[in-house]
């Protein structure tokens, strides 16, 4: 397994495979994460992070049947190992912690949006 730290992007793709499971691939994690985040994203961009997330270990895909709607092609699907999911509750816990650090006097007054 290669590194274990999760870039921005790469959660976001983690997250999103987690959401669509069973059916991510890369066209549809696409798709998803337009619909979620109403980002501009490129699929080369999906691709490479689903190939490093793979690489990390935090991945597995499998190629689903060749269907006759993709003229035969197959889908390489994804799904979180148990190694991503650990990533994605490190990462959460690690914000969840920072956030409640932040003094209520820090966050007072502050308008969003």
């Amino acid at each position: 397994m290669k590194g274990t730290q999760l870039g921005e992007f790469e959660e976001l793709v983690l997250l999103i495979v987690g959401v669509l499971y069973p059916e991510a691939y890369g066209l549809n994690i696409r798709t998803e994460i337009i619909n979620q985040t109403n980002r501009k994203v490129a699929i080369g961009a999906v691709h490479s992070a689903l190939s490093r997330l793979e690489e990390k270990g935090f991945l597995e895909s499998k190629l689903a049947d060749a269907t006759h709607e993709r003229g035969g092609r197959r889908k390489r699907l994804f799904n979180m190992t148990a190694a991503g999911k650990g990533a994605l509750e490190k990462n959460h816990e690690l914000r969840n912690s920072l956030f409640n650090q932040i003094p209520e006097l820090a966050l007072k007054g502050l308008k969003i949006g």
